[in-house]
C-alpha cells in the first residue's frame, strides 16, 4: 500500500513520462502543422516501430516481432506455460493526423510494464505490451492488420492484389520494410488470456460530461464500400444537358440520397462519404467516372445490414435513371462488438477503488479491440479528447487525464499478472 507521498510521487511521474513519450513517438511522420503521417510499411513506419524496440529493452523488456510486424516487450511470468496479458495498440496513423490515436495505448503499456517490473519485479502470468503494426485502413484497403493476423481474422494470403495510391502493393510494401518472410515468427497467438486497450476518446462525451474516464461496453459495426460510377466524359460547352451521362451529378444525387436517409433511419447510424475522386477532373470536362467511398455504422448489426442493403439499392436505382454503370466492392465488413463483461466490472471496480470519475461508454469509432474479443477476453478504457478533435494535428488529451488512465492499467495489469487468485481463465 504506498503511502499519499508516495502516490503523488508517482502520479506526477506518470505526468511527465505520458507527456515526453508521446511528443518523442510523435516526431515519427511529424508534420510541419505538428500533424503525424506514419502509414504501414513506410520510412517512418519502420523508424517508429524501431524506436519502441529499443525504448521496450531498455526497459527490460523481451523484445520481438512476428511476420507481418507487430511488436512485442514482453515481462516473462513464473507460473510455468501461464498464458499471457496483452496490452497495446496501433502505431499506424491517418494521414496528417493526431500524437495520440493509438500511440497513446502503446506508450501506456510500456509505462505500466515498466512500473511494475521495477517495483514489483517478475509477474505470476506473463504481461506484454503490443504496438499493432496497422488498424486505420490509411494506406490499403484493409483495416486491422495487426489484431486480425494475431486473431487468424486475416491471413497474408488476403492481400493479394491490394494495392496503394502509388500502385504498390502490399506484398511488395510489406517485404520491403522486412516482413512477411515464411521464416519470421507466426503471428497467430493461442496463448492470450486478456487483451486491453487504452485509448482516446476521439470524442466530446467524457470532457462535456466531466468525466475523467469512459468504459467501454461495446463497439459499433462498420461497412465499408468502394463506388465507381461510369457515364461518359464529354466537351463541357459543345454537350447538351439532356444528353449527358455526367457520372459527377448521379453521385451528387447518391449523396444527398444517403444523407437523407441516414438523418431518418436511426439516431444511432451514421454514413460518411470520406473520399470522392472524379476523372478526368477537368475544369471543361464532363467527367465520365467517379470513385467514391462510402463508411457506415451501427450498434445494431441487423439495422446496419438492412440500411447498407438499401443504400446498394438506392445508388443502382439511381444510376440506372442517369444511364451510368454502378460496381461496389465491400472492403471492410466488420460486426457490432460487446466486450468482456467481466473484465469491464474489473475496470469500474478499480475507479471506484481510486476514486476517479468514470461512465459506461460505446464507441462510435472501430478498434483492435473488437478484433481481439474474438479471441480472448477483452475489455477498453477511454481518456478525454479535448474538443473531441482526432485524426487531427489538433488531437490533445491533457498529460494528468493520461496519467489518470495509466494509473488504472497498472491496476488492472498488477490484478490480472500478479495476484494469486486471479482465475486463469478469466
Amino acid at each position: 500500500m504506498f503511502t499519499e507521498a508516495r502516490k503523488t510521487e508517482i502520479n506526477n511521474q506518470l505526468i511527465l513520462e505520458a507527456e515526453t513519450y508521446i511528443n518523442w513517438l510523435g516526431k515519427f511522420g511529424g508534420q510541419p502543422n505538428g500533424g503525424v503521417t506514419r502509414l504501414l510499411y513506410t520510412t517512418e513506419w519502420r523508424q517508429a516501430q524501431q524506436a519502441l524496440a529499443e525504448k521496450m529493452s531498455e526497459c527490460g523488456l523481451q523484445v520481438y516481432d512476428d511476420r507481418v510486424g507487430n511488436l512485442f516487450g514482453r515481462l516473462e511470468g513464473t507460473i510455468p506455460h501461464a498464458r499471457t496479458i496483452l496490452t497495446g495498440s496501433h502505431i499506424d496513423t491517418v494521414k496528417n493526423g493526431g500524437k495520440y490515436d493509438g500511440a497513446y495505448g502503446i506508450i501506456a503499456g510500456i509505462i505500466a510494464l515498466d512500473f511494475l517490473n521495477k517495483t514489483y519485479g517478475s509477474p505470476k502470468r506473463p504481461l506484454e505490451v503490443v504496438a499493432l503494426c496497422e488498424e486505420e485502413g490509411s494506406r490499403f484497403p484493409l483495416t486491422f492488420w495487426g489484431s486480425g493476423n494475431i486473431t487468424g481474422h486475416h491471413h497474408i494470403r488476403k492481400v493479394d492484389g491490394i494495392k496503394d495510391a502509388n500502385d504498390i502493393r502490399f506484398e511488395d510494401a510489406m517485404l520491403q520494410a522486412g516482413f512477411g518472410q515464411v521464416a519470421q515468427k507466426d503471428c497467430i497467438r493461442l496463448d492470450l488470456a486478456a487483451f486491453i486497450e487504452l485509448h482516446i476518446e476521439q470524442g466530446v462525451v467524457l470532457e462535456r460530461q466531466g468525466v475523467k474516464l469512459g468504459v467501454v461496453e461495446s463497439i459499433v459495426g462498420q461497412k465499408r464500400y468502394t463506388f465507381i460510377v461510369d457515364g461518359e466524359a464529354g466537351h463541357a460547352g459543345t454537350t447538351p444537358m439532356h444528353m449527358r451521362r455526367d457520372a459527377l451529378t448521379g453521385v451528387a444525387e447518391m449523396i444527398k440520397q444517403l444523407e437523407k436517409s441516414a438523418l431518418r433511419y436511426h439516431d444511432q447510424l451514421v454514413a460518411t462519404v470520406g473520399f470522392i475522386e472524379a476523372i478526368p477532373n477537368a475544369s471543361n470536362v464532363i467527367p465520365g467516372r467517379v470513385i467514391f467511398t462510402v463508411d457506415t455504422r451501427h450498434t445494431n448489426e441487423k439495422l446496419l445490414n438492412q440500411f447498407a442493403i438499401g443504400m446498394i439499392s438506392r445508388f443502382h436505382e439511381i444510376a440506372a435513371a442517369r444511364q451510368l454503370n454502378l460496381s461496389v466492392q465491400m472492403w471492410m465488413d466488420e460486426t457490432p462488438t460487446q466486450l468482456d463483461v467481466s473484465l469491464t466490472a474489473r475496470l469500474e471496480n478499480i475507479c471506484q477503488s481510486q476514486g476517479v470519475s468514470y461512465q459506461r461508454m460505446i464507441s462510435g469509432a472501430g478498434h483492435d479491440s473488437q478484433i481481439f474479443q474474438a479471441l480472448c477476453p477483452t475489455v477498453m478504457l477511454f481518456v478525454p479528447s479535448r474538443d473531441g478533435i482526432s485524426h487531427s494535428p489538433l488531437e490533445y488529451t491533457s498529460p494528468e487525464d493520461l496519467a489518470v488512465g495509466i494509473l488504472v492499467l497498472i491496476e488492472l495489469l498488477y490484478q490480472l499478472g500478479y495476484e494469486e487468485n486471479t482465475d486463469e481463465n478469466l
